[in-house]
């Protein structure tokens, strides 16, 4: 039984990686990536506007 304990953590990582992998894998592109990228594009301009506004020190 100590082979089976020893196994079951790598077993259940691998599993959880492979859950994230896909998951980044299907949210690539698509409906969403539009958005996702617009959003991206606002904070972008946000952090610069703001470093514009800030007086230099």
């Amino acid at each position: 039984m100590d082979y089976v304990s020893a196994l079951v953590p790598p077993v259940v990582m691998a599993a959880l990686f492979i859950g994230v992998v896909r998951v980044i894998v299907k949210t690539q592109g698509g409906a969403a990536k539009s958005k996702e990228d617009a959003a991206v594009d606002a904070a972008l301009a946000r952090a610069e506007n703001t470093r514009q506004a800030a007086p230099d020190a």
